[in-house]
């Protein structure tokens, strides 16, 4: 569905990303494992239209994407979920959610239930201000914001940062349950145990490069990667 293939970025003169390529087939969960500055976030960021690419191409079913506005690139079906969350914390949860719509032309009443459906403590949240709401909260409000633009693919950024351990298995149900809805989901996550035993497909990156790939579980199974990303204890 999602092809990469050499993707070059720099920022002020330093190279972030050098000849990155990869696919993200259609369904699929794929994870992005690497250590903080290895150009992960980046790598999702040119593909949402926020980062220029210096070279190489994006494609979605055949369609390059480089060049094009995040705007258009929402309306292929790509949408972002960011590092952070960055929720509108004046507006409401029902305001939040609504945004996530704003390019489509059709009633959005159906998804919003959806979503509620999905998230049932949105609902109980529906007027409280997004800056009120926990950090799960918040993130749970992030993700629904931005399915709420019917993506063929959701590109995650550390959707478990700074949440407690129960929170974090909730948010992992949550990408399971999306993708079984048939959304792929493309993952960037720090916690890269939990993240590699759901990917169907998985890569290593290093320094801006892609130094690894396989199966989720081949990446589990390999002991460089449990030395470097998931500790002496990681099972």
């Amino acid at each position: 569905m999602l092809k990469i293939n050499d993707l070059h970025v720099s920022y002020g003169g330093i190279r972030a990303i050098r000849g990155v390529s990869l696919e993200i087939p259609d369904k699929e969960i794929v994870t992005l494992i690497g250590a903080n500055g290895a150009g992960k976030s980046t790598t999702l960021r040119s593909v949402a239209g926020l980062v220029k690419p210096d070279s190489g191409s994006i494609e979605l079913d055949g369609k390059e994407l480089v060049g094009k506005s995040p705007n258009e690139i929402i309306t292929h079906g790509i949408a972002l979920v960011p590092e952070g969350r960055r929720v509108f914390a004046n507006l409401t949860v029902l305001e939040n959610i609504k945004i996530g719509g704003y390019l489509r032309k059709d009633s959005l009443d159906e998804d919003i239930e959806k979503m509620y459906s999905l998230f049932p403590i949105l609902k109980e949240r529906n007027w409280q201000l997004a800056g009120t709401l926990s950090g799960g909260e918040q993130q749970m409000l992030a993700v629904a914001r931005a399915l709420m633009s019917k993506p063929k693919i959701i590109m995650m950024d550390e959707p478990s940062l700074g949440l407690a351990p129960l929170i974090v298995r909730d948010i992992f149900d949550i990408i399971k349950e999306i993708n079984k809805q048939g959304v792929t989901v493309l993952l960037i996550e720090q916690n890269a145990n939990m993240a590699l035993k759901i990917a169907d497909r998985a890569y290593v990156m290093e320094t801006g490069k892609i130094t690894m790939s396989g199966t989720g579980a081949e990446l589990l199974a390999d002991e460089g990667i449990r030395k470097a990303y998931l500790g002496k204890s990681a099972k």
